[in-house]
């Protein structure tokens, strides 16, 4: 009678199954990691959940993203090929629920590269 396998894979007999980081685990494109990492050496608390970092991670994501999507439709708009910092706080000021979380934010405006 052949034995039984265990689910969590551990044990003995051919390797197989690979090991995948918390961010390929969540789907995402930020490292859960480097969150982690950040919020541990910023101190913000004495003690972290194991899916805290996961969730700020999946959470920055989601709001990286919106704030792209928004820049990308303001430069399309304005018929520009590249997102500049000025089309990123276009894009901030005209989204209501943007422009309340980023009110107190300054978007720094860069000097134009010479041609």
């Amino acid at each position: 009678m052949p034995r039984q396998r265990s689910r969590r894979g551990g044990g003995g007999g051919g390797g197989g199954g690979q090991a995948h980081s918390r961010t390929a685990r969540a789907e995402l494109t930020f490292s859960v990691s480097q969150v982690e990492r950040r919020l541990r050496e910023g101190r913000y608390a004495q003690r972290l959940s194991w899916s805290a970092s996961m969730f700020l991670a999946a959470t920055l994501e989601c709001l990286t993203a919106k704030v792209l999507e928004l820049a990308g439709n303001e430069a399309r708009h304005s018929a520009r090929r590249r997102i500049t910092p000025e089309l990123l706080d276009m894009a901030v000021h005209n989204n209501a629920l943007l422009s309340g979380l980023f009110e107190t934010t300054t978007i720094s405006q860069v000097a134009q590269p010479r041609r």
